[in-house]
């Protein structure tokens, strides 16, 4: 007997909570709960299971979790039947009687740090009416929110095309998921906790600028809850070696930080890189031109390090080159010599070391440099002591110069700009392959679960690493997807010319399978009264509904919903829907009502290692 089925029988022991014909009256059951009914406390105590999990154990006195014992029999597996899934409307009110959760004079104030924002990305002017799950009223381990999810219309592609309705998942495999970024990450998990190496985001900037298509208006607080519930669920992905890059600009940067400080750790950081993206075409009226973004990169573990990263591409290198490397050896080999000699001699330049004359002006640097670099093996003395210390540096083994954390030296993107044929995007590979270039290796797994036009997964693939994106919007099906089709048949745009890439490779493209999440897009899209009538219908007729709603209500005042605006008709509908069954759980598979197909249970076991 699994815990729901005892929990019910313990109830069914009052017949306060069992009608007539037999059918267990829920909504008895809660509002008893609610006003911490005596006699079903004494059930709950009475047995073991629900004892343990309804009451805390506080200085030898019992407290009962009311909040826990209702979410638990409002939650749709623990009676399934269409006719308890509707509840009549409870909640808190005020002085006057009034429900406060319609009042203008209450808010959530920042952070919400307690709660989970399921966050979707529809068309700014399509969104829906977000909702916070408050974490002490669903904790994560029974938030079925955050459950592992169903994976449908499975196919790999590959220089030969598209194998379609796949069963198998692979190891090496490389992975497009089209669906809810928090619940995608929910769900990668399962197979995946602990072995991201790499994790770059170009989120959502808060501006209000909606040019990719996103819902990038939330409110700040909002917005930094919507951050928070991702990081949180990216740090887990991460390898104890692994870093995250986040790229934003100045709206959000700030607090961007402190959040980061708070889920990494201060010590985690490593630098806030400002990237110079474009010119001063923006013209903004009321402040300055703004041409950078930044990019904030923490590592998992501050007790791993990283080798300098250097470049020969900027303009400074080149320079620099241009201006040292002016000798040839008799191989013909260019090369430069040391710059140990100083141009302006100074008193604490002017010393013999281990015997060797002194330059005309004194050496480049201290006597404690000197014996720094010596010890270390970056110096090369020559046999005569009656020259100079110095030595060769060949051009064909030089590095470059380290890299500093100002990027002014990677071509620049504008919106109106296409890096590649058909690929408009906001960010160039090369920003991309400096960012793998300096944490990652081939064949280690990199993660963008906003990955937009899929410059990450396209930079990921020329270079050899595994990658993971994660993308909502509708474009990631052609955009996308055709963009990396085009990177497998050897396109010569980005890097590719810098990689030698040649093409190959593979990945496998899913979904996360919907449920009320189409009923949402069918919503969205809806552009008469005709139109929203049907969707409420199915909407009644699946029964996945806000507990809080009984359609009898709804249906009474049809005419008054008839008098709303397009706007508040629709913003209403979303409110009717359980946000909790946007799509399918992976333990519901099974379940006949949401009718998946046995092709798409054998690639969701396999992704699961469950096959």
């Amino acid at each position: 007997m699994n815990f729901y089925e005892t929990v019910v029988n313990v109830l069914k022991r009052d017949e306060r909570f069992v009608a007539d014909d037999g059918t267990f009256l829920r909504n008895a059951v809660y509002e008893a709960a609610m006003q911490m009914d005596a006699p079903l406390i004494r059930l709950l105590l009475a047995n073991e299971d629900t004892s343990k999990k309804f009451f805390a154990d506080v200085d030898g006195v019992k407290v009962f979790d009311k909040l826990g014992f209702a979410w638990v029999i409002n939650n749709r597996q623990f009676l399934p039947d269409s006719y308890t899934r509707f509840k009549n409307k409870i909640g808190l009110v005020d002085e006057s009687g009034e429900m406060i959760t319609s009042s203008g004079k209450v808010e959530l104030v920042f952070p919400y740090k307690d709660c989970i924002l399921e966050g979707g990305q529809t068309k700014e002017d399509q969104k829906r009416q977000e909702i916070f799950y408050n974490e002490a009223l669903a904790p994560d381990e029974i938030d079925r929110l955050l459950y592992p999810k169903v994976l449908v219309n499975a196919r790999r592609v590959h220089s030969g095309g598209a194998d379609e309705h796949i069963t198998e998942f692979k190891d090496d495999d490389n992975l497009i998921i089209k669906g809810n970024n928090l619940l995608a990450l929910a769900s990668l998990l399962k197979r995946y906790e602990g072995r991201v190496k790499c994790i770059y985001i170009d989120v959502p900037y808060n501006t209000g600028n909606d040019s990719f298509g996103y819902n990038d208006r939330f409110n700040h607080s909002s917005w930094l809850v919507f951050m928070k519930n991702r990081i949180k669920l990216a740090h887990r992905l991460l390898r104890n070696d692994g870093s995250i890059f986040i790229q934003c600009d100045d709206f959000e940067d700030a607090y961007l930080k402190v959040l980061m400080d708070e889920l990494f750790g201060r010590e985690n950081f490593r630098n806030k890189i400002t990237w110079k993206r474009r010119g001063g075409s923006a013209n903004p009226q009321n402040r300055l031109n703004n041409v950078t973004d930044y990019i904030l990169w923490y590592q998992k573990s501050q007790n791993i390090g990283y080798a300098p990263v250097f470049t020969l591409n900027d303009e400074k290198t080149q320079q620099y080159i241009k201006e040292r490397f002016v000798y040839t050896d008799e191989d013909g080999r260019k090369y430069m010599k040391s710059p140990l000699q100083s141009p302006n001699p100074r008193p604490n330049l002017m010393y013999k070391y281990k015997g060797y004359k002194v330059p005309a002006k004194g050496w480049s640097i201290s006597k404690e440099v000197m014996e720094q670099w010596d010890a270390e093996g970056r110096l090369c003395f020559p046999d005569d002591k009656s020259k100079n210390i110095n030595r060769k540096i060949y051009l064909d083994e030089y590095k470059g110069q380290p890299i500093s954390s100002l990027w002014t030296d990677i071509f620049v993107i504008n919106p109106m700009s296409k890096e590649a044929i058909d690929f408009t995007g906001q960010k160039p590979e090369a920003l991309i392959k400096r960012i793998f270039d300096m944490c990652t290796h081939e064949n280690e797994i990199v993660l963008d679960f906003f990955v937009g036009t899929g410059t990450t997964a396209a930079t990921a693939l020329k270079m050899g690493r595994r990658f993971i994106g994660v993308e909502q919007m509708d474009y990631v099906e052609n955009i996308t997807v055709d963009r990396l089709k085009s990177v497998i048949a050897g396109d010569n745009s980005g890097i590719s010319s810098d990689v030698n890439w040649q093409g190959g490779g593979s990945f496998v493209y899913c979904e996360l399978a919907k449920l009320n999440q189409s009923v949402v897009e069918k919503i969205e899209v809806a552009h008469d009264d005709d139109a929203l009538l049907a969707v409420w219908q199915e909407m009644k007729e699946t029964g996945f509904i806000s507990y809080q709603v009984k359609p009898a209500d709804i249906d009474a005042a049809a005419e008054d919903f008839l008098t709303l605006s397009m706007k508040d008709k629709k913003r209403f509908l979303m409110e009717l829907l359980d946000k909790n069954l946007l799509y399918v759980n992976y333990c519901d598979m099974d379940d006949a009502e949401y009718k998946i197909s046995e092709t798409d249970k054998a690639f969701t076991r396999s992704f699961y290692r469950e096959a």
